[in-house]
């Protein structure tokens, strides 16, 4: 096993190791050890309490066997029945305690969670995929959630207690006590024979699971594209394929179960048989009493139960645990860097020398220089595939280039603290969400000191006009199984938060390409005066924004091969002519 972090794939969030994982669990223990220290408390006496039944049946026997009174037998029957009761309640509010202290610590669990995962950067998000974080924020943090509610308390309770009924067989008679670890050692075999496999096999189903959501989410999100081009038979593969490694994962960690609890329930009957196939010689040769043996039997008897549910639930601390290791492996991703306290000292954008490629990959972008006035409205024009996405991403420091620099006011974006950065640079892409919630509360996001009046100019400014149709005006619930905004509409939302945001650099990514031609002239027209005095850079699809720009810049197979105003750019006669009198036709 790996003392740290299992390291991730290029494409995959990381999985904590062994040492991270225990220092959590830990931690998890120690914020709340009172709650802890009185669960283990009461469940010790309810264990002490169980342990009085079996003892005092013995004496009985011997009572008996000795030809007692009646009254001295009730005594000991109102006894037994004390010690019954005592433990029934020692359990209740021992579990009571139990489940209070696990629900609290799955809540701290899921807050530092979504509080790592928001830290997350944006390019380790997009690289991981949906799938992987999705299976992690709902399937294991659910499985850890039952590990600490239930499977944790029930191992250490029940290990508690087979150490207790043990020893009261030592006690009884010590040589009682060693017939009775018969069953014993083939049960600790097949423990470590699991648990050096378990981890793994855990990992690797909640991989596969991961793997699946990921292929499911896509194809759902994508379900359009796949029927226009005939792609059903191909994803349907896909799908298919997927499941087979989650079915295989899956059979891995049964097999493991199988044989392991197989091997178990055959040792449970074996330390009672020892026990009574033991005690009949023993007893011949009044080395015990009858009481005694029979009190032995009772105690392994009661045995079985809390060894059974220590293997069953150690199967699921190992499943529990796996989940916990891939919900830690969120936390283990370094966090943007943290610039130090210095601002830009300007607005402008310079880009010296900039390379950069995906991963391994080959550069997509080769040596770009461009210089970004402040106030100015550059258009970055381009066939597809260019790379003018991947500037944008580079301009707004989501991305780190491979060579060269891109500044913000003289100081490097990506040196910036994360919250300057998005405070002063804001990237608009064609992809937008609709957050569950009122109109008010998905532009709040943007600005969450904004007014009624601010957050409606926002939406005037954006040529919103579907905005006086809604019902309950800002209260209008939006989202899955209420008010439902179609791509342009959710489109002008997303361009109302930008305007609420208020940065003075704005990167529209073909912001308007889910607007039909004449929503997105008047949108653009509409943002023309709430961008003015603000740096702009358009990556372009419609030539009409670049004929709106103060510049140009054409980018070709990673390189800028032409920059200037429109008219400059049509007198040159070059690409840029050509692309404008093909979109006049």
């Amino acid at each position: 096993m790996t003392p740290g972090p299992v390291a991730a794939s290029a494409s995959r969030l990381p999985v904590a190791g062994n040492a991270v994982v225990r220092r959590a669990a830990r931690d998890l223990l120690r914020r709340d050890r009172r709650a802890v220290v009185l669960a283990v408390v009461l469940h010790a006496a309810a264990a002490v309490a169980g342990l009085g039944a079996p003892w005092l049946l013995g004496m009985i026997v011997d009572e008996v066997t000795a030809g007692a009174g009646a009254g001295r037998l009730d005594r000991l029957a109102l006894g037994i029945v004390g010690c019954v009761v005592a433990q029934g309640l020692l359990s209740r509010y021992a579990q009571y305690v139990g489940h209070r202290f696990g629900e609290r610590a799955v809540a701290r669990l899921r807050e530092e969670f979504v509080r790592r995962t928001l830290a997350l950067p944006v390019s380790v998000v997009e690289r991981a995929g949906t799938g992987d974080l999705a299976t992690r924020s709902s399937v294991d943090v659910n499985l850890v959630g039952t590990t600490v509610r239930d499977a944790v308390p029930v191992v250490v309770i029940s290990t508690a207690k087979l150490m207790l009924l043990f020893g009261a067989v030592c006690l009884l008679h010590p040589i009682l006590g060693l017939v009775a670890l018969a069953g014993l050692p083939s049960i600790f075999v097949v423990a470590r024979w699991y648990l050096r496999r378990a981890r793994d096999a855990y990992l690797f189903e909640g991989a596969a699971a991961a793997e699946l959501t990921e292929t499911l989410t896509s194809t759902a999100e994508g379900a359009r594209t796949i029927e226009a081009l005939h792609l059903a038979d191909q994803r349907i593969a896909h799908g298919t394929g997927r499941i087979a490694r989650l079915w295989a994962a899956r059979r891995a960690t049964l097999r493991l179960r199988s044989v392991v609890f197989a091997v178990a329930g055959a040792s449970y009957a074996l330390p009672v048989a020892a026990v009574l196939l033991v005690g009949g010689p023993l007893l011949d040769r009044d080395v015990v009493s009858l009481g005694e043996v029979v009190a032995a039997a009772l105690y392994l008897q009661q045995a079985i139960d809390p060894l059974d549910a220590l293997l069953m639930w150690t199967e699921q601390t190992q499943r529990g645990m796996a989940s916990f290791a891939r919900v830690l492996g969120v936390g283990l991703v370094p966090p943007e860097p943290r610039g130090g306290a210095g601002v830009p000292s300007g607005r402008g954008v310079t880009l010296r020398g900039v390379r950069f490629g995906y991963g391994d990959g080959p550069d997509v972008l080769h040596g770009i220089d461009l210089e970004i006035r402040p106030g100015e409205r550059l258009a970055v024009v381009g066939p597809s595939g260019a790379g003018k996405s991947t500037l944008a991403r580079l301009i707004a420091g989501i991305d780190r280039p491979r060579s060269g620099v891109v500044l913000l006011g003289g100081r490097p974006v990506t040196d910036l603290d994360p919250a300057q950065r998005r405070r002063e640079v804001v990237l608009v892409t064609q992809e937008h969400h609709v957050f569950m919630g009122t109109l008010r509360d998905n532009l709040a996001f943007a600005a969450p000191e904004a007014t009624d009046e601010q957050m409606r100019a926002a939406l005037v400014a954006v040529g919103a006009d579907w905005y006086a149709d809604l019902p309950h005006g800002l209260d209008t619930e939006l989202g899955d199984g209420a008010r439902e905004l179609n791509p342009a509409d959710a489109q002008q939302l997303a361009l109302a938060r930008i305007v609420l945001a208020d940065p003075h650099t704005l990167i529209l990514d073909e912001a308007t390409a889910a607007l039909d031609p004449t929503t997105a002239r008047r949108t653009e027209r509409a943002l023309g005066a709430v961008l003015a005095g603000r740096t702009v850079i358009a990556i372009a699809h419609r030539l009409n924004t670049a004929h709106d720009a103060d510049r140009v810049a054409v980018l070709d197979d990673g390189r800028i091969t032409e920059l200037g105003s429109h008219a400059e750019l049509l007198a040159a006669g070059g690409a840029y002519a050509a692309l404008w009198r093909s979109w006049h036709g």
